[in-house]
């Protein structure tokens, strides 16, 4: 009897946490492809998604460490409407 190991990017719930926030410009122009490359490379999850301008960007991506990204981005600028989803929760009819 064979046991199959579920690969995390199969795994719907491989990253729990949808984090969602605003990153206003604080001193120096923000650069979404910047923020986009160093969240990749730094912090495990998937669905990223990083959009705006020099002013203002917005970022979504799903995590198992939100702290990270929001340590991260309150480095880059200004961080507003913070939102951290617990997917699983959610799943299970609770409140996320």
């Amino acid at each position: 009897m064979s046991m199959s190991s579920i690969d995390a990017e199969d795994d719907q719930f491989a990253y729990r946490y949808d984090t969602q926030l605003l990153i206003d410009r604080r001193d120096k122009d923000l650069d979404e492809d910047e923020i986009a490359d160093y969240i990749t490379e730094n912090i495990e999850g998937n669905s990223l998604i990083a959009a705006g301008d020099e002013d203002l960007i917005k970022i979504h991506f799903h995590t198992n460490e939100p702290w990270k990204v929001l340590e991260y981005c309150n480095m880059v600028g200004e961080i507003y409407d913070i939102v951290v989803e617990d997917m699983i929760r959610q799943s299970d009819g609770k409140q996320g």
